[in-house]
């Protein structure tokens, strides 16, 4: 295939910081991984100038993920919370400003893992819309999209579907999808029929086997996720994302209670070898 293929650092670490960006960056250059994906958990993390000087020496792109943990919200939250949260949420845009990446992706409107019953679901998304309208305007200011995430049942009940994202998102300029497989492959009843209808709003995919380890080591179609991905005139990267099960938070958000491969390196390796061996039409 020759579209990008990218890695995201959770795989290894979490929190990131520079150290261990500076460890990591040159073995997945190596590799031969086009894209490097970088989490911002806290903002200070890790250095945007410095990785930027890192990454651009080493040739590899980046795109950057915004992380809802406990008190973010946007949505059926108190106003200075919110506001909060938008502020936090423009930091992530300067960090990807800073490094050169097109998207800032994830659930930017709720926190990961909080459910509720959405008793009046239009109303909601007006709401998410007026939250996020400014961090969108200040996005593209700064050439960012802010690509925002379904996640399944189970981590929130606001957005799950391409369908509820495209409702909470329109009219709203400056925002795309991010489409996660992980995520569709439970709330999706045709995962290359959802990306179709998601064409022209794409701007950010993430791809995992559907329990989160090496893509081609599960019973996704793969070959048919890519070739709706080139339907759907997406031409940016696909990013392996899974997760280090040596953090006990970022293991319990993520539900990793059990080795995924024989080895973290291996997600991504062999992740990476089934994705280039496809051909697509």
């Amino acid at each position: 295939m020759n579209r990008a293929v990218g890695v995201n650092t959770w795989v290894w670490a979490s929190p990131l910081d520079d150290e261990a960006l500076a460890r990591l960056a040159p073995r997945i250059r190596e590799w031969g991984f086009d894209t490097i994906e970088l989490p911002v958990e806290r903002l200070g993390d890790w250095d945007p100038g410095r990785a930027a000087e890192l990454l651009g020496g080493l040739g590899l792109d980046t795109t950057v993920v915004l992380v809802m943990g406990p008190g973010r919200e946007l949505v059926a939250a108190p106003g200075h919370v919110v506001a909060d949260t938008q502020d936090y949420l423009r930091g992530v845009v300067d960090a990807a400003a800073a490094v050169g990446s097109p998207v800032i992706a994830g659930p930017a409107y709720a926190s990961v893992g909080r459910t509720w019953r959405v008793e009046d679901r239009p109303a909601a998304y007006r709401e998410l819309r007026e939250a996020l309208a400014p961090v969108a305007d200040y996005a593209a200011e700064r050439g960012v999209t802010v690509a925002v995430e379904p996640l399944n049942r189970y981590e929130t009940s606001l957005v799950n579907t391409v369908d509820q994202a495209l409702e909470a998102l329109d009219g709203l300029a400056g925002c795309a999808l991010a489409l996660d497989v992980y995520h569709m492959n439970i709330e999706e009843t045709d995962l290359p029929a959802a990306i179709a209808r998601a064409e022209g709003r794409i701007g950010h995919v993430q791809v995992s086997a559907n329990d989160r380890g090496a893509p081609g080591r599960d019973h996704l179609d793969w070959r048919a996720i890519l070739r709706a991905l080139d339907g759907a005139g997406y031409n940016g990267p696909v990013v392996i994302e899974s997760f280090t099960a040596h953090n006990a938070t970022i293991a319990t958000a993520a539900s990793i209670w059990r080795p995924l491969a024989p080895t973290q390196d291996a997600i991504a390796v062999d992740g990476l070898r089934h994705l280039r061996s496809l051909e697509v039409d």
